[in-house]
């Protein structure tokens, strides 16, 4: 079988995994939010942290709730790394400098993973396992708890509230990422993936030397690392690590961890807002999206030209050869697409274009499909853009969802789009114009600029991955990524939820004969060239510098 023959064929054994698994957790995560009934262990969870899970928030109060608690978890987990060398289980690591530690915190807190730091090297089991993991879970329920607040938004009417954080919080934590994540770690287990508190050991000799290595609770932060969109490896290796991925068939399960909450949530959304239809539209463009980025990536790096690349049937500078070509191209696009960051390939090794696709996955907004709440409530947001696009081409109100698009709806949808690229472009020209940031390039030319703009894509957008030829274990990295990560995780959230609020607020608009059907496949195509469009203008120049014209001189 040919590498291109058995990429198509895990592509296809992929979607049929999806859909499979569409319908049942969409139809369940619907009724997890939509249930007024608290199991025993959410109402001590409740008491425990003082909260009434039946007290319904308006926008403000829900985001102040995100904020707090953000802000805490922020603080618990840079005092936890600055006290590791103190605690039982650190191996022997010294705690962590300010620098990295507020990177870090930050990282994790925002969903992003961003790793300056050798996970092996520098973190011990509590707080790998105590810190970081716990942070995988509540980071990704917060986003998924703010997606459903804009839910609820359209389809709530003549009311502000929009539910209660910590009910959210707790239910999308406890009946969700917890079940799957236990199913999802015997499966890891079973792969081969380790699963330990076991202390570094030595496991042989390599070039004269002793080569050590230390074991850890790999599995269960491993399924949660992919299942909340979250990424940061246990190992420097990432998912390219034996440990962590062993085998063909686990890269692929992994690969299905990161897609299936985000799809799934597309019938979620349907099922709340009473319309499936809906549903199928936003499935449908962020389907076109990540299968049409899919196609492309195989393409770049199956396109091979000379001895070298005719011999290994591709691209495999930087692939796991377990995998090849075709899976490591599935999972590069399955992780910039979302909110992920999980590598099982080395990034900086793929083609120009290739580059330039992983790079314009994250740029879109991470929204085909996007992280877990994420990914939803940021196409959302671009469905809104196109219904306004769509009314001013025809001189009509814009409507979405019986609800009308108006001034305020807008200026706060327009604010959500252009917070992020502000930051990525604004800390990209910072660090090219200033010479220490300079200094942490080990390429120069386009391939360097592609680093310093992937570095704060992927931080800003709350992704986590990078183009690892760029040393970001600096003060000014470390600190600058830390900030842009906690803004362009938070910002966006304050612009959702006063737009959920709005929504709420207003009373169903009836439909008409002019209303713009937002169901069928017109629209889904309206929305495709909004995204591609919007972010193409936004990011076309940095590109162009970067991956384009790295791309067009190979």
């Amino acid at each position: 079988m040919s590498p291109v023959t058995a990429g198509v064929l895990q592509l296809l054994a992929l979607i049929a995994a999806l859909a499979l698994a569409y319908r049942p957790l969409g139809d369940h995560m619907a009724r997890v939010y939509s249930s007024e009934k608290h199991y025993t262990p959410e109402k001590w969870i409740y008491e425990a942290i003082g909260a009434n899970p039946s007290a319904e928030m308006r926008w403000p109060a829900y985001l102040r709730a995100v904020l707090a608690f953000s802000a805490v978890g922020v603080l618990f987990l840079y005092l936890l790394q600055r006290v590791q060398g103190g605690l039982p289980g650190s191996l022997g690591f010294t705690s962590i400098d300010p620098d990295q530690a507020f990177n870090t915190a930050a990282s994790f807190v925002a969903n992003t993973n961003w790793q300056s730091y050798s996970g092996e090297q520098a973190m011990g089991h509590v707080v790998q396992t105590g810190g970081l993991a716990v942070q995988n879970f509540v980071s990704a329920a917060v986003g998924m708890a703010v997606a459903v607040a804009l839910v609820r938004g359209f389809s709530r009417s003549r009311t502000g509230e929009l539910g209660n954080f910590w009910s959210d919080l707790v239910r999308g934590t406890v009946r969700i990422l917890l079940p799957i994540s236990v199913i999802g770690a015997i499966v890891l287990v079973a792969c081969g993936a380790i699963q330990n508190f076991a202390g570094i050991h030595e496991v042989g000799r390599f070039l004269g030397g002793p080569q050590q290595w230390n074991g850890g609770a790999v599995a269960s932060q491993e399924v949660i690392k992919e299942l909340g969109t979250n990424g940061g490896g246990y190992f420097n290796a990432n998912s390219a690590h034996p440990f962590e991925n062993p085998t063909p068939f686990s890269n692929l399960f992994e690969i299905f961890l990161i897609l299936v909450i985000p799809f799934a949530m597309t019938r979620t959304f349907g099922r709340m807002v009473g319309n499936l239809r809906q549903g199928y539209a936003i499935l449908a463009t962020t389907g076109v999206i990540w299968i049409g980025f899919t196609g492309l990536m195989m393409w770049t790096e199956f396109a091979h030209h000379g001895p070298a690349f005719d011999v290994s049937g591709g691209a495999m500078e930087g692939k796991e050869t377990r995998f090849g070509i075709g899976a490591s191209a599935i999972f590069s696009v399955a992780t910039t697409l979302t909110s992920t960051g999980a590598v099982n390939s080395f990034h900086s090794s793929y083609t120009g274009l290739g580059g330039g696709i992983q790079l314009l996955g994250m740029q879109l907004g991470e929204i085909a499909p996007g992280g877990v709440g994420s990914g939803l409530y940021g196409m959302l947001i671009m469905a809104i853009i196109a219904v306004f696009i769509a009314g001013l081409m025809v001189g009509r109100t814009p409507e979405y969802l019986g609800k009308k698009i108006g001034t305020r709806e807008i200026k706060l949808a327009a604010c959500y789009i252009l917070i992020t690229p502000a930051l990525v472009l604004c800390f990209t020209a910072a660090a090219m114009a200033l010479p220490t940031p300079g200094n942490s390039m080990t390429n120069t030319g386009a391939h360097g600029f592609s680093e310093i703009l992937y570095a704060y894509t992927s931080g800003a957008n709350n992704n986590g991955s990078a183009f690892a030829g760029l040393n970001a274990d600096t003060q000014w990295f470390n600190s600058t990524i830390g900030i842009a990560m906690l803004l362009g995780r938070f910002l966006p959230m304050v612009f959702v939820l006063a737009l959920a609020g709005s929504l709420a607020e207003q009373k169903p608009v009836p439909e008409t004969a002019g209303t713009l059907r937002t169901d069928k496949p017109l629209y889904a195509g309206l929305l495709v060239g909004t995204i591609i469009i919007v972010t193409g203008l936004t990011y076309f120049p940095a590109l162009a510098l970067g991956p384009l014209a790295e791309g067009l001189a190979s």
